[in-house]
């Protein structure tokens, strides 16, 4: 049986915890180690964490460098092949997803799903693209409590960079599709469900979101920018001639064939 870990990091939200841990728990299919890591929270998490312990495999409730910290914790503890994300306060999308995705879990270094955004009262399913480009990382991601990782990329790629605050998961994926040209797979189902309060939504994070992206394409893909750079030119350039009037008269004449 293929082995999962679903790691859950959390800091003083022990709604959003309770939230998360019991959509976990209440998974109709439950072949999987859970991992909890709370970063010494004050508002009851480590209570609540403690009365969940026989359903929890392993957790800590103690001070922690940050965000990725956390994860990185997590990620030593893992012993499954592949690893799933679940921050506090997000949950799975209900309790038969996993019985119904598990078998998906096969090969591939990274299976992403669609992810169900909740904004408020509105919500949305968000369907990811079957095939990753280059493009598609600049100004997007994949969606990190959707996606499984299989542990063996974090020993490629190494471990989440705790230099950054918001965009190291992003810096992850985008290393590890093009850079490391790792297996990929999409799966049209939705796994997860995602919250938009968190610290990578919230609007007075778009400049260091900006810029911890500019500092990774600047140090990791400055060639590929140069190429995408041309190739945005490029693409204006032919819809200024595609709106010439000259050209178009020329197609409508047929003296020209559409481009």
């Amino acid at each position: 049986m293929l082995l999962i870990s679903i790691i859950t990091i959390n800091y003083n939200n022990l709604e959003g915890l309770k939230k998360t841990i019991q959509s976990v728990t209440n998974q109709t299919w439950q072949e999987f180690e859970y991992i909890v890591i709370d970063g010494g929270s004050t508002d009851g998490c480590a209570e609540y964490i403690k009365s969940q312990n026989d359903k929890i495999d392993y957790w800590v409730s103690e001070p922690d460098k940050g965000i990725y910290n956390a994860m990185n914790k997590g990620i030593v503890q893992a012993k499954g092949e592949y690893l799933l994300f679940l921050n506090s306060g997000d949950h799975l999308f209900n309790n038969n997803v996993l019985e119904n995705t598990n078998h998906f879990l096969a090969e591939n270094d990274l299976i992403y799903f669609n992810l169900n955004f909740v904004d408020g009262a509105k919500s949305w399913i968000h369907k990811y693209p079957e095939r990753l480009f280059f493009s598609y990382f600049i100004l997007e991601t994949l969606p990190h409590p959707a996606t499984f990782i299989k542990r063996k990329l974090f020993d490629i790629n190494g471990f989440y960079n705790e230099g950054f605050k918001i965009v190291s998961d992003w810096k992850f994926f985008i290393e590890s599709v093009c850079r490391h040209n790792c297996s990929y797979k999409k799966i049209d189902e939705t796994l997860s469900t995602y919250y938009l309060d968190g610290i990578s939504s919230k609007s007075e994070n778009l400049k260091m979101i900006f810029d911890e992206r500019q500092l990774v394409l600047k140090t990791g893909f400055s060639a590929f920018l140069d190429d995408i750079d041309k190739l945005d030119k490029y693409e204006k350039g032919i819809i200024n001639i595609k709106k010439s009037r000259k050209i178009r008269l020329l197609i409508k004449l047929g003296l020209l064939n559409k481009f």
